[in-house]
């Protein structure tokens, strides 16, 4: 890219769908985005835009916009509640219609990218963000997260183990709960024993097939 991009294509990149980079612009600006390398065109219908890597990174480097207040992510970018944050989002319903939102593009996301076009497993993007990902899969579906000072709700965390998060919910209803709902995202569940204090917790795995 030899210069950057005019005010009117840099608002469709600041406006891309925070999971999938769907864009949303005239045919010109679209195509002028393509031109550059910041877009490309998928070839299956309806034939819609989405950033490319290196249009991801103008976005991310350069935000245009602040983010909302309360939001856990820098740059305005969406994220899931993954439990235990400091300065959680607000609830009410623009938070549910901005989950909703997310969920809806990262089946999208699945559809485009599994070499089958399959919607019932998870992708490469979420074996590349695995707490994200799950914790959006619990959130869409309408698992509470814990709060700062709350030891109620669930709360996903990483693992040693590669390709694996786990999730504390000290409710074990909630719990089997949360592993229905993973597994019914296309994760691979299993509950275990924490050695010490007994506490159940759930280990997933993203399923390949």
């Amino acid at each position: 890219m030899t210069r950057p991009p005019t005010a009117a294509q840099r608002r469709v990149i600041d406006a891309a769908d925070a999971v999938t980079g769907r864009l949303r612009g005239t045919e010109a600006q679209l195509a002028a985005l393509v031109k550059r390398g910041l877009a490309f065109r998928h070839p299956r219908l309806p034939h819609d835009h989405f950033l490319t890597p290196a249009g991801h990174r103008l976005r991310e480097a350069e935000p245009t916009a602040p983010a909302k207040a309360g939001a856990p992510a820098a740059g305005g970018v969406f994220a899931a509640r993954i439990g235990g944050e400091e300065n959680p989002p607000s609830t009410g319903p623009a938070r549910v219609r901005e989950v909703h939102s997310a969920w809806q593009g990262l089946l999208e996301l699945r559809r485009m990218t599994n070499p089958d076009g399959a919607m019932d497993r998870p992708c490469g993007w979420e074996r590349t963000h695995l707490v994200q990902a799950a914790a959006l899969a619990l959130e869409a579906a309408g698992h509470r997260p814990a709060g700062p000072d709350s030891a109620q709700g669930y709360r996903v965390r990483a693992t040693p183990q590669p390709e694996a998060i786990a999730v504390h919910e000290p409710d074990a209803a909630r719990l089997r709960a949360c592993a229905a709902t993973l597994e019914k995202a296309g994760w691979q569940v299993g509950e275990h024993t924490e050695p010490r204090t007994r506490a159940r917790y759930l280990l997933a795995s993203p399923r390949r097939v």
